[in-house]
């Protein structure tokens, strides 16, 4: 598994989904759970939806 997430989309993914998640808390709600999602994806810094697109955020920030 290549990485396809970038490292400011990362901080942005574990930042946003720790922030859906205390919300999804806070008005027990799921969609607490596109926070897991989203702060899963961040950790592991893969995006199964920019697999098919051969979207990449990652190859992006390596070249000069």
């Amino acid at each position: 598994m290549q990485r396809n997430v970038g490292k400011t989309d990362q901080i942005v993914r574990i930042v946003l989904g720790l922030v859906v998640i205390a919300l999804g808390f806070y008005f027990s709600s799921w969609w607490g759970l596109v926070g897991v999602v989203l702060l899963l994806t961040g950790i592991v810094r893969w995006c199964p939806l920019y697999a098919p697109f051969k979207f990449s955020t990652a190859e992006a920030e390596m070249k000069p």
